[in-house]
């Protein structure tokens, strides 16, 4: 059997069944394309589910729905294809989530980006009705592991959604939008001369057939497959009940990566991605550079624990800093005074304040010790 072959069979089955139907993506993958379709034609009471596909044959043609889509530069690709992604090969076996699940049957593509190239690629998702502050984090983190390298996918949603394709694009890295309606389609329609630039630069990717509609369940179905892409998922303002949760169950049953970004405390749209962190479900992070770390190689992006600004009491021993801190700042005092304050030995005193005034943090008159009056500005 061709390849073209299973090509056409995937392309009927993709017009008579639901995107993410767990059943049916299920029977295709086991069974292959060429074979299901014939079940459909042959042994349709087998099951409700082959009836009620068998039941839209007549209404479909494959080969016209390629050559609509061909027009509108979409290609529709399968497993067996080179730019086939392998990595949704490990939604086969996973429980589904509303009844969406499985590998999908093939995915329409409008767009140069080949989808073997999202390996490493990290999915940014959260609210649409993200804060300014959501948006500017989201933006940050896209651009930052887009310019590294990696590419970004997200849903070309309002809020986060938006902001991710938006910071990935301002740094010239890749994006990837994926949709819940046909690859064709604008939506939302606000965000035409953003998919327009995918669909010239990048890539627009849909489980459903050109021509489809924007449904509810059809989101669910779509959030896995932006799990399953990539290869760490970032929650940005998700509150208690959101999609972008519902991606980062699928993320973390996948085994990939699962980081949320912290918002305020008192904020309802961050609740979700808090619950995540608390409850160990997914690893907090600030910003690209921790994304890097997480998603990149062994010894890559490696995060530099963060520290202050060094000072010169960073450099003294700790009987140093004793003395310094027992010597007075205005009324000068003895090295005897300043031992039992420090409660140290006068010998080690008298040793201490010798090297804190050759580094200029001490001066002595007549006998008594003052710290020096730039001292506390340096140390």
């Amino acid at each position: 059997m061709s390849l073209d072959e299973e090509r056409r069979a995937r392309v009927i089955l993709s017009l008579v069944s639901e995107p993410g139907d767990w059943g049916f993506t299920t029977l295709a993958h086991e069974l292959g394309g060429r074979a299901l379709l014939e079940a459909l034609h042959s042994d349709p009471d087998r099951h409700d589910l082959l009836s009620a596909a068998a039941a839209r044959l007549s209404t479909v043609d494959g080969d016209a729905t390629l050559a609509r889509a061909a027009a509108a530069g979409m290609r529709f690709v399968i497993p067996g294809d080179a730019e086939w992604p392998e990595q949704l090969t490990a939604l086969h076996g996973s429980d589904p989530l509303n009844e969406r699940g499985g590998v999908p049957i093939g995915l329409w593509v409008r767009g140069p980006l080949l989808l073997d190239t999202l390996t490493d690629s990290v999915s940014i998702v959260g609210s649409r009705t993200s804060s300014s502050y959501g948006e500017e984090i989201a933006a940050g983190i896209a651009g930052q592991v887009a310019a590294a390298g990696h590419p970004v996918i997200s849903g070309a949603a309002f809020g986060i959604d938006y902001a991710a394709h938006r910071g990935a694009v301002s740094m010239q890295g890749h994006t990837v939008a994926v949709l819940a309606c046909g690859a064709d389609r604008i939506y939302p329609p606000a965000h035409r001369r953003m998919l327009e630039h995918l669909a010239a630069e990048h890539a627009i990717v849909s489980e459903a057939p050109p021509g489809a509609a924007a449904q509810r369940v059809r989101f669910l179905a779509r959030n896995r497959l932006i799990a399953a892409l990539a290869k760490g998922s970032v929650i940005v303002e998700a509150a208690a009940r959101s999609g972008a949760l519902n991606t980062a169950n699928w993320a973390q049953r996948l085994n990939r990566v699962v980081m949320a970004v912290p918002g305020p405390v008192s904020s309802g749209s961050s609740e979700g991605a808090h619950h995540l962190i608390r409850v160990g479900a997914a690893t907090l992070v600030t910003g690209g550079a921790d994304v890097l770390e997480l998603v990149g190689g062994s010894g890559q992006h490696l995060v530099s624990e963060p520290r202050g600004p060094s000072t010169r009491r960073d450099r003294m021993s700790v009987k140093q800093r004793q003395v310094l801190d027992a010597v007075p700042v205005t009324c000068g005092a003895t090295a005897v005074s300043i031992a039992t304050v420090a409660g140290l030995g006068i010998i080690e005193v008298r040793k201490a304040l010798g090297r804190l005034e050759d580094a200029g943090l001490v001066t002595q008159a007549g006998g008594s010790w003052v710290v020096r009056p730039e001292t506390s500005a340096m140390v």
